[in-house]
Order: structure tokens, then C-alpha cells, then sequence
């Protein structure tokens, strides 16, 4: 219930007070700040002053709102005087409940409002989940009339076959001109813990109407938790059999194949000559991590040689700095340093000709 106190002066206000009486029987709070505007009296211009309290009685019975007293300090004639305005006792009368639950029972939660609202929101959709896979579930629950602290606590949501993990819980009260408006915002992290699609059962919340004074009941609905098991494929859907000329020549490509292949095996250069040819691949990409690992999996004598070259040395120290420097440290021209490295590249030692006499005395 709503208690609207209004004044109405025409003497002029140097300060103000209004003394709220204790409310016993009654929970309640303020909405919003007081407020003072223009108004007029018989035509002649006075001020008003207003302030909302939202009241909730804590049970059945013949209750009285105590006056509120307003303490004014006002001008009158050349000196200042202490009014106290107080409104009239409101007296009001609680009916019991009747019917089953109501205000007097923990369970199910007591909520009376006006209007409430359940929004269900799911990342990803449940349906698609598999095992080891987690959805966040944040459910909304929205009253008229009603500040947070009175919305029901989180819901229990458990059931065979889905792990449930429970997250914090907000509550907000947003104040407009019809009433306080309250949200509480609950999350749970959920995962399917068996393979079979699960179904997650609805909860329901059970209010009372204020408007219509009936219980009713809010729903947040049953979702199906986990992927369902794929069918085996029809024979429409199994992939047609390969013709066997299509095997054929797939073979003959194979094969032509490991003959190149096999032909550049045997006619590879130098294994240096194919380092630079990855590391020119790796600069082209601008791959910095790439041609530093191409480096450290070298030939310890190729890399030592590097090492002991100044030009070559600076260059795979500018390298190391960027990638294992402070942060910000900017990259070196990656074909630059390639360039340098081929440059530096020790001669090939020669190779030993095949002794013609090695079948003969078991060298290999």
C-alpha cells in the first residue's frame, strides 16, 4: 500500500522536519525523495510538500498508520515561531488468509504483488550442450509492488543427470510513481552429465495478486539439457561408391607422385641450402616464431658459425630481443636476417668419393 503525505502552506518555511511515527505492525520504505513544488490556495500562491512511503502489513488484524508530524519553523511578523502539522491516523483492516499457504508459511515463499514477471535466458541454448559442456542460465524474476529484499530466495534446480552450479544473486528496487519495482537476477552454471538428453524440470513460484487477490503462479520452464544421439544414416544418405575408373587414375596420381618425391629426395642439396629455404618461407610470412624455432632445431656447427659471425650474431640478437624482450620491442626485418644468414653460410665440406674397395673389406 501506498501513503502519500501532503502539505499545503502559505507562510513562509525557513525549516522543515517530518517526523515518521514508528510504523509497528508495518514494514516499509520510502520511495524516492520528498518534494516540494508550486501550488496555490484560493487562488494565492502557496507551496506543496510530498513524500511516498510504500507500506506492507506483517499480519491480519485492525492496524492504525500513526499521525506524521510535520515541524515547521516559519516567519511570523518580525521574528520566527515552531508549528508542528500532523496528519490523521489511518486506520486500516487486515483480512486473514483463508485459503492454503499465505503470509504465515515459510514455504512456499510469500510474494504479493501486483504484477511479476520470469525471463529465462540461456548462452548457448541447453539443447546443444555434449558432455564436459556448460551453458550459463540467468533467470529473472520481475514484481510490481514489491521491493527486492521481499523477492523468494534462489530457486533449488536440481535434477538426475545434470550438474548445477549456483552463482550469485542480485536483487535491485527501482522506484517510479506507482510503486517500487524489484528484480532479482539468479545464474547457474549448468552441464549435462550423461549423454542421453536430460529434461531440467520447471520451477514454479508461487505469488499473490493484489489487483485480482488470488494466488497465482509464475513458471521458469522446463528445458531439455545435452544434444540428442544421431541416428544411423539411411542408405539415401551413405556416400556412393567410387567408380573404378576414378580409383584408377587417383592411384596412377599417387604413385606419380612418390616418384617426384622420391626424385627430390635423392637429388636434395645440401641440408643448409634447405634450412634457408625454410627460413626465407618463414620470413615471407612474417612467421618470427617459426624461423626461431627453425634456428634452434639447426646444426649446432651451422649455429655456432652464426654465433661467431658479428653481422650474423646481431642480426639472431635482434631476433631473441623481440621475441623474449619487454613488450613493445619491435620485430627486425625477417628477410633482412635471412639475407645476412645465406651471406654467412659456410662452404659445403666436399664430398668423400665411394672406395671401390669398400665391398671388399666391410666398410659402409
Amino acid at each position: 500500500m501506498l501513503l502519500r503525505i501532503r502539505g499545503t502552506y502559505r507562510a513562509q518555511i525557513t525549516l522543515e522536519d517530518l517526523r515518521q511515527p514508528p510504523l509497528q505492525n508495518f514494514s516499509w520504505t520510502q520511495l524516492g525523495r520528498d518534494r516540494w513544488f508550486k501550488t496555490s490556495i484560493d487562488g494565492q500562491e502557496a507551496r506543496g510538500f510530498e513524500r511516498v512511503v510504500a507500506v506492507f502489513p506483517q499480519h491480519a488484524g485492525q492496524l492504525t498508520i500513526e499521525p506524521f508530524v510535520h515541524r515547521l519553523t516559519i516567519v511570523d511578523g518580525g521574528g520566527r515561531r515552531l508549528v508542528e502539522v500532523p496528519s490523521a491516523p489511518v486506520p486500516l483492516t487486515v483480512k486473514a488468509w483463508t485459503g492454503e499457504g499465505g503470509p504465515d508459511v515459510k514455504e512456499p515463499w510469500w510474494l504479493p504483488a501486483s504484477a511479476v514477471t520470469v525471463t529465462d535466458v540461456w548462452n548457448p541454448e541447453p539443447e546443444t550442450l555434449k558432455v564436459g559442456e556448460s551453458a550459463r542460465r540467468t533467470v529473472i524474476i520481475e514484481a510490481r509492488g514489491m521491493t527486492g529484499d521481499g523477492l523468494p530466495p534462489r530457486p533449488i534446480m536440481r535434477t538426475r543427470g545434470v550438474l548445477t552450479f549456483a552463482g550469485p544473486t542480485e536483487r535491485q528496487t527501482t522506484i517510479t510513481p506507482t510503486g517500487p519495482v524489484s528484480r532479482a537476477t539468479y545464474q547457474w552454471d549448468v552441464r549435462p552429465g550423461v549423454s542421453e538428453p536430460v529434461t531440467l524440470s520447471e520451477i514454479r513460484v508461487p505469488w499473490f495478486d493484489t489487483v485480482s487477490r488470488t494466488l497465482r503462479e509464475a513458471e521458469i520452464p522446463a528445458r531439455i539439457v545435452g544434444s540428442r544421439a544421431k541416428a544411423e544414416p539411411d542408405e539415401a544418405d551413405r556416400p556412393a561408391p567410387r567408380s573404378p575408373w576414378l580409383a584408377a587414375v587417383a592411384g596412377l596420381l599417387a604413385f606419380g607422385l612418390a616418384l617426384i618425391l622420391f626424385a627430390g629426395l635423392r637429388h636434395a642439396s645440401d641440408p643448409r641450402r634447405n634450412l634457408l629455404r625454410a627460413l626465407r618461407r618463414a620470413a615471407r610470412g612474417g612467421d618470427a616464431p617459426t624461423l626461431r624455432v627453425l634456428l634452434a632445431r639447426a646444426d649446432p656447427e651451422l649455429t655456432d658459425h652464426w654465433r661467431r659471425d658479428p653481422a650474423a650474431a646481431a642480426a639472431l640478437a635482434t631476433l631473441d630481443r623481440a621475441l623474449f624482450g619487454p613488450a613493445g620491442t619491435p620485430a627486425p626485418d625477417l628477410r633482412a636476417l635471412v639475407r645476412i644468414l645465406a651471406s654467412s653460410l659456410p662452404p659445403a665440406p666436399p664430398r668423400r668419393a665411394a672406395d671401390p674397395l669398400a665391398a671388399l673389406d666391410g666398410l659402409r
